[in-house]
């Protein structure tokens, strides 16, 4: 709004953003326009748990960006989930993936996948457990 009431003039394209949220930037320029997780092809399931590696080189050394920074930030209390990561530095879950496969591949964080369910133990072995502990 103008000093009179009215309202000021947009300029083309200013509808998707204001000044007060600041610059934007595309996730495809956070990525370097990469869609997957680098040469080592790990898939990083959203609850897969992320944790900083306490002998891995410096995270200040020019060859992270800032948004790898604030992943590694976010790690460095405890360990994360991909989705609590991507909450926690407020980008999508696909530029989080991209992101860890950088910081994965630098050696900078360690990566612990869940069991897929075929590799559980079938209920019928649980409640054997279970009752042979009530018979104990």
């Amino acid at each position: 709004m103008t000093e009179d009431g009215t309202r000021a003039p947009r300029e083309p394209g200013s509808q998707w953003y204001d000044r007060e949220a600041g610059p934007l930037v595309r996730p495809y320029a956070v990525t370097g326009g990469r869609t997957r997780s680098g040469p080592t092809g790990v898939r990083f399931d959203l609850i897969a748990l992320v944790t900083l590696d306490p002998g891995a080189a410096g995270l200040d050394d020019g060859a992270l960006g800032p948004e790898h920074r604030a992943l590694a930030d976010l790690c460095r209390a405890e360990t994360q989930s991909v989705a609590e990561l991507a909450a926690g530095a407020d980008l999508p879950v696909g530029v989080v993936r991209v992101l860890l496969g950088d910081l994965l591949e630098s050696g900078r964080v360690t990566v612990s996948r869940p069991v897929p369910p075929a590799q559980l133990p079938h209920e019928r072995i649980l409640r054997e457990v279970i009752e042979g502990l009530r018979a104990l």
